[in-house]
């Protein structure tokens, strides 16, 4: 994780500010020695096995990155702030992000 943070900040991931599967991935190619292909592959099996476990109403916790949990909301009336009429807003499933306590005191520096 500390080689991701390395290579952003001198700038090898591109100017937009934002990581990116293919930062992951090139990450993943540089560091384990895999070839791109393997490395994007690697990424994208990660990536979709969170997804899997998370449609399938499982939390996801990354040690020392943080928690991706579920949450029911029930139904609750709320209130068009245009026109001031109350409506039913349905019950539905959320998904939160908890930073780990790491991440928060690396992102607080």
């Amino acid at each position: 994780m500390a080689d991701l943070g390395i290579a952003r900040m001198n700038g090898q991931s591109g100017l937009s500010g934002t990581l990116t599967r293919a930062d992951l991935a090139d990450v993943v190619h540089r560091n384990l020695g895999l070839s791109r292909a393997e490395s994007a592959h690697f990424v994208e099996r990660a990536l979709h096995h969170m997804c899997q476990a998370l449609s399938e109403g499982q939390n996801v916790k990354i040690s020392g990155f943080g928690s991706f949990i579920l949450r029911d909301k029930g139904q609750r009336i709320g209130r068009n702030p245009k026109t001031g009429i109350e409506v039913p807003i349905a019950p539905r499933r959320v998904m939160t992000f908890r930073a780990s306590q790491i991440l928060r005191d690396r992102i607080a520096r």
